[in-house]
């Protein structure tokens, strides 16, 4: 009797085996991904504090600038260091002098380099926005491959957790005529059945992923410079005007993160190495939550190019 009770346990320790056995295969020919990311084309960017552009309150903006620009226009000026020559293409354009050959050579080349410097910064948001978009598929592929060993598992627990059980029914319901075995065999198979049944409530399995480079720990720590954005864009995410109670767009991204409990100070040291750190171990659901992050990330950024837009607009009017 005790070799039949112990049969449904064996079922399930050779289901297991077998799934283990196959995962180790699987996982090795992922690892590349997991470990080494091409999302980045070596666009690492060195620059120091005096590199950044200043704070747009702090300078001196002429008047007929204000005249004409909002003041979202200036400050997107301001973030890719065009507002020397825009104050000069301003005030050319409002001369009221004869407009003369040497005047519209003038114009022409500051209109030029004007243009030239809001096209390199949409460039440039475009090649951001592409290594987060990169990142975020990155991440969520490696969760999908979670995901379905995840459900595999699970799908293979719950056909044992049915054979069981009617191999049990079966057996208890006249198979077995003996009343002390007939409830032992009944007992085991309970027990069986609740062993799966747990095992499928705490399938969450674990990888190792790992990012040396890491956008999302630039925008949590929030340092001067940044090795992952070039200076107008980390201008762009910082920028908090002191007279506006608009926080920056780099604090409202991390809000979001807060107010939708995708990330918690309560596990501030968990949080440090798995979101902002070199990597580790993730979860299914941490993977999905990454991917998550830098999709918002990835949008923020994209918005620099309507203000782009709304300054290249602005300046074909004037």
């Amino acid at each position: 009797m005790r070799i039949k009770s112990l049969t449904p346990w064996l079922f399930v320790v050779f289901i297991l085996s077998t799934f283990i056995a196959c995962s180790v295969v699987k996982d090795a020919h992922i690892q590349q991904q997991t470990v080494v990311s091409n999302c980045n084309q070596q666009n690492i960017y060195d620059y120091t504090e005096d590199d950044m552009p200043q704070p747009l309150h702090t300078l001196p903006i002429d008047k007929t600038l204000s005249t004409y620009l909002s003041y979202e226009n200036l400050n997107m000026a301001n973030a890719i260091g065009i507002l020397t020559d825009l104050t000069s293409y301003v005030r050319l354009k409002n001369d009221n002098n004869p407009a003369d050959l040497e005047k519209r050579i003038s114009l022409l080349e500051l209109k030029q380099r004007i243009d030239h410097k809001i096209n390199m910064a949409s460039l440039e948001v475009s090649a951001i926005a592409s290594e987060m978009d990169c990142e975020e598929e990155r991440t969520s592929q490696v969760a999908n491959y979670l995901k379905g060993g995840e459900s595999e598992l699970e799908s293979k627990l719950t056909v044992a957790a049915i054979v069981v059980g009617a191999a049990g029914a079966i057996t208890t319901g006249g198979v077995i005529k003996n009343e002390t075995a007939s409830n032992t065999v009944g007992i085991a198979t309970g027990i069986t059945e609740a062993s799966l049944g747990l095992i499928m409530l705490f399938n969450n399995r674990k990888i190792d992923f790992y990012h040396e480079r890491n956008a999302l720990r630039e925008v949590w720590k929030g340092k001067k410079v940044s090795s992952n954005f070039p200076p107008s864009v980390w201008y762009y995410l910082n920028y908090n005007d002191p007279t506006n109670e608009t926080p920056s767009v780099r604090m409202q991204i991390i809000d979001k993160w807060k107010n939708f409990g995708q990330i918690s100070e309560e596990e501030n040291a968990s949080i440090e190495q798995i979101y902002f750190g070199n990597g580790g171990k993730y979860t299914t659901e941490q993977l999905a939550n990454r991917a998550d992050m830098y999709d918002q990330l990835e949008s923020h950024i994209t918005l620099m190019k309507q203000d782009l837009k709304s300054l290249s607009l602005a300046l074909e009017k004037l």
